[in-house]
This record gives C-alpha cells, structure tokens and sequence, in this order.
C-alpha cells in the first residue's frame, strides 16, 4: 500500500465536542475491524464508513484518505504502549533495578500483547505508510522515561542512562516486533514476557556500577 504523493497523513480537523469525539471513536474502532477482517490493501474508507454507521461524507469530515485513517490508527496504538511505559517508567523510580525492568517489561508487553492480531497488522501499516516519524517520537517518549527512571536505581548508576535505556529499550522493541511479525505461537508469545525480563536485566546488570565499588575504588 504505497502512500499517494498527494496523500497527507494529517486529520482534516480534531473532534472538539463530545458527539464528535465519539464519532470519531467509532470510526477508528471500526477501521480497525476492517483491517483485521480484510487487510490494509482491501481497506477502504467506504467500508470502513459502513462498519461504523456513518456516512462516508461524515468520516472524510476527520480524515482526507485511506492513509490518513490508517495513521490515526497506528498513532493510538502507539500513544498507548508510550503511555503504559511513561506510567510504569515513573512508578518504579527509586525502586530496585529488578522492579524497575519487572515493571517497564510488563507495561510493554502487556500493550503490546493486549490485541496481538492488531499489532502484528499495524506493523505492516507503518512499514507501508513509512511512519518513521510517529514510531521515533514515541521511542524517544518511552526512552526519555526509561532513562530517568534508571537514573533513580539504588546503589547503581550508569556511565550514559540515556544510551542504556535506548539499547534496553529498542532490543525489547525489536524482540517483539520479530515474534509478531513471524507469526510466534501462542506458546512463545506466552514465553516472551519472562525472556525480555531476562535481556533486560542482564543487561543492565552489566551495564550498572555499583556505587559501593565506585567508593571502594576511589579509596
């Protein structure tokens, strides 16, 4: 699904009242139906129109075209894995190093996992409507968020959070990402959560000094 050189990807307008945020609602709820049920190359803005009952006239209203719909789909997925990850990235600040990897590893796998049929259609949307721009905006989000929680860890610390938190967090990313896309039975997938708490830790782990050997070093 090419994107047309004419196409934008931005929303005509944004819903300001209530009546229209719900349509709007039901729009991106149901293009998600469409997606599942017929792929994004079948997907048309007609059959989405009809799948949540309004006119096509109605959705053209919030999205100018097919991509621009599919962008506002992909957008929402991915403001909720950066939302879970900020949320669980500030709850375990100041909590051991384990905690914090337990606590991020849950938030991401658990959005992430939460409607796998969706995920895996969404990465193909973003490979095709090459949304690099909204997929580096919210790794930068949830990394920005790991960084500061890795700073507050106990007795640790590390030469560069920032970067540690971007290795951590991009082979997390990239772990999933291959699993959904390969089509992973449930099995592995059940497994997944385990297994990037596992990376996580360790490396980290390896990355941390510990402020009880800086002292002893300095002496």
């Amino acid at each position: 699904m090419a994107r047309p050189a004419h196409a934008t990807l931005n929303p005509r307008k944004q819903p300001r009242q209530a009546r229209s945020q719900a349509t709007v609602e039901v729009i991106v709820e149901a293009c998600i139906q469409v997606l599942l049920q017929e792929g994004a190359n079948r997907l048309t803005t007609t059959r989405v129109a009809e799948r949540a009952g309004v006119s096509v006239g109605s959705l053209y209203q919030y999205y100018p075209n097919k991509q621009a719909l599919l962008y506002a789909v992909l957008a929402q997925h991915l403001n909720k894995v950066g939302d879970a990850v900020e949320v669980a990235a500030q709850s375990a600040s100041g909590r051991s190093l384990p905690d914090m990897v337990v606590a991020v590893v849950d938030a991401f796998v658990g959005a992430k996992l939460a409607h796998v049929d969706e995920s895996r259609a969404l990465y193909g949307v973003a490979s095709d409507l090459e949304a690099a721009d909204i997929v580096n905006a919210i790794g930068a989000r949830c990394c920005k968020a790991v960084a500061a929680m890795l700073s507050t860890a106990p007795r640790v610390r590390f030469v560069d959070a920032r970067l540690s938190a971007y290795i951590w967090f991009t082979a997390m990313v990239g772990s999933t990402r291959a699993m959904l896309e390969g089509g992973a039975p449930p099995k592995m997938l059940k497994a997944l959560r385990d297994q990037l708490v596992t990376l996580g830790l360790s490396y980290l782990q390896s990355e941390a000094i510990s402020t009880r050997q800086k002292r002893t070093a300095s002496t």
